[in-house]
């Protein structure tokens, strides 16, 4: 009995003194204030995002770059979930129940849809930029060399040219596209006349649109359409053309005299950021797409950028139009979903010939 008692004793002097040892090895307790880059990893996280099909080719270079850095800067790995399609029915996929946590989109009606839902809470305007990401402008794309000499928005309107925009109701691509077409119309006959005349633009946009080939889903369709040979002419975002023409497709660019500037947003999606835990992630990276780092690769993509000091370096690589206008010069988003896209609007008395 005495030897046991003996040898517990000893193994219980044993057991303190390791544990001693241990915590003279662990040094001091880690204290407050540590740097984010040395302190231990968050858990991983998951960020889901919903975008417009044009962004799709950007985006496989900017998620990596964005990973890369989130790490560096604390530690965590955030990975991805990707989802990429025509604006307006990635919008209604948010709305239905898709739980984006960064929906990245063509037009800022599409975004309107969302916070309408109750989804984004925050004023996403009040960003830089005005919570835009990206500009662009609406252009005609021609076969190489230009063949059928097409030099601006008129010679859409001449018998037997084949022309292709996608579908308005689906893409906010096309909505851009018509807008330009209906605002070109408006200011041809601001110039001959003094005045905006909407029955001129209006007929203006029938008469290209009666050469109209098909209205595909979305703008990364109907491109697709035309680079399997379909249509003579497209009308489309200038960056589509440009990334096509970097990868070596032989295309033209044809820069109308009046055409519209197009801004894409970029938003958090508030209901679904605090289901996830990822707000903190998710606004980072609405923030990182107008750095100056992401804002050269959305540029080598064929965007115009919105950041300053970006705008400066590629100044001399986009053609800027004489009769450039913006959504503003049609009365606003507002105003346009009421006078061309609503169930009488102009642009559906185009469709029905009336």
């Amino acid at each position: 009995m005495r030897s046991s008692a003996l040898w517990r004793s000893l193994l219980g002097s044993v057991a303190v003194l390791l544990l001693l040892l241990s915590a003279a090895c662990a040094g001091p307790a880690e204290e407050e204030g540590t740097d984010p880059a040395t302190a231990p990893a968050k858990g991983d996280v998951t960020l889901v995002i919903g975008a417009y099909s044009v962004a799709k080719d950007a985006f496989a270079e900017l998620l990596p770059m964005f990973q890369e850095k989130w790490k560096q800067e604390t530690g965590q790995l955030v990975t991805f979930q990707e989802s990429y399609e025509a604006s307006g029915t990635q919008a209604r996929s948010i709305v239905g129940g898709f739980e984006a946590d960064v929906a990245v989109l063509a037009m800022e009606t599409d975004l309107d849809k969302i916070e309408k839902a109750g989804m984004i809470t925050h004023d996403w305007r009040d960003r830089a930029y005005g919570g835009m990401i990206t500009r662009s402008i609406v252009v005609i794309g021609t076969r190489d060399g230009n063949p059928l000499g097409i030099r601006n928005w008129e010679d859409l309107t001449r018998e037997g040219i084949k022309v292709l925009y996608p579908n308005p109701k689906t893409s906010g691509g096309a909505q851009w596209d018509i807008n330009a077409i209906y605002g070109a119309g408006l200011r041809i006959s601001e110039e001959r006349t003094g005045q905006k005349d909407p029955e001129f633009a209006k007929q203006f946009l029938a008469e290209i649109h009666a050469n109209v080939e098909s209205l595909d889903k979305s703008g990364r369709a109907s491109m697709a359409a035309f680079e399997y040979g379909v249509g003579d002419a497209i009308v489309t975002y200038e960056n589509e053309l440009i990334a096509r023409i970097n990868q070596g497709v032989a295309y033209d660019i044809v820069v109308p005299e009046n055409t519209i500037l197009i801004e894409n947003p970029a938003a958090v999606i508030d209901a679904n950021v605090d289901d996830h835990g990822s707000r903190e992630v998710a606004e980072a990276f609405v923030a990182y797409l107008g750095s100056a780092e992401a804002q050269r690769v959305f540029t080598k993509h064929g965007f115009r950028p919105v950041n300053p000091e970006v705008t400066e370096e590629v100044k001399d690589q986009f053609i800027e139009p004489a009769g450039l206008f913006d959504i503003g010069y049609l009365g606003g988003w507002s105003k346009v979903r009421e006078e061309l896209y609503s169930k009488r609007g102009i642009w559906y008395q185009v469709l029905a010939g009336i």
